[in-house]
Parts: structure tokens; C-alpha cells; sequence
């Protein structure tokens, strides 16, 4: 009996990737909470693995048919649950458990300070957050 290595490799690895995706798809079906998701993504996921299928059950059947129905499962199970959410009327920008706390749960919902070109000496001109003080040593203010 010989042992073959690559699958092996590729049967540790569907139970690794499959395994590291379950607790964010048990998280989103436990919570609802789907704040990190958007549309295009979910879509375009969705649309990498039809046409990857084609390449996929091109091979012999193997590991990689596993890790490759895990994906089109999970993903097409996230845009339907993406989209049954907003078809209720639900904000998925913003679950409801989240709407007693007072901490940004998006980045989307963070409040942002409009970035400035430095004038330093030394910064190149790298951009940085406009602050309501001004420390700048040339005495010209607002710029």
C-alpha cells in the first residue's frame, strides 16, 4: 500500500479551509448579523464559482471536488441569506442586537476626519488626518 502524499495534502486542507469558513457562516445564521458582507462580493463569489466548476469537475474527483461544493454552498448560503434579510425589510447595514451599543459596528459607520496634504518636512506630502489644532511651526494655519 503507498501512501500518496498531495492527497493527503489535499484532504487535510478541504477539512482546514471548510473548517476555518463554519464559524462565520454559523455566526451569520445565529446573529443575522451580516454588516461585513456586501452585495458585489457575495455576487461576484458566487459568480467565481460557477465558472470555476467548470474547471474543478474537469479533474479526477478528489479533495478539491469537496473544498469546491464547500464554497458553492456557503457562498450561494450567504448571498440567499443576504438577500432574504433586505428582501424583509431588514438592515443589514445595521442588526438589531446592535442597536444599543454605542460602538461602530462597520467601518462604513465609523466617523472619519477628511485626510490633508502635510506640509512638514519630512511627511513628502503623505496625507494625514486634518486635527483641530494646528502645530505646524510656519505660523500658516489651514494648511
Amino acid at each position: 500500500m503507498s501512501f500518496d502524499l498531495a492527497l493527503a495534502a489535499g484532504s487535510i486542507s478541504t477539512v482546514v479551509f471548510a473548517g476555518s469558513t463554519l464559524p462565520m457562516i454559523v455566526k451569520a445564521v445565529r446573529t443575522k448579523d451580516l454588516t461585513s458582507y456586501s452585495l458585489s462580493s457575495l455576487l461576484l463569489s458566487n459568480l467565481g464559482n460557477l465558472v470555476h466548476s467548470v474547471y474543478v469537475y474537469s479533474l479526477p474527483i478528489g479533495p478539491i471536488w469537496a473544498l469546491h461544493a464547500f464554497y458553492v454552498v456557503t457562498t450561494a448560503l450567504m448571498l440567499a441569506l443576504f438577500l432574504l434579510h433586505c428582501s424583509r425589510g431588514s438592515d443589514v447595514r445595521r442588526p438589531p442586537h446592535a442597536a444599543a451599543r454605542k460602538t461602530h459596528d462597520s467601518p462604513d459607520e465609523a466617523p472619519t476626519r477628511p485626510f490633508v496634504r502635510s506640509e512638514r518636512a519630512g511627511h513628502r506630502g503623505l496625507a494625514e488626518p486634518e486635527t483641530d489644532h494646528d502645530d505646524d511651526d510656519t505660523g500658516d494655519a489651514g494648511h
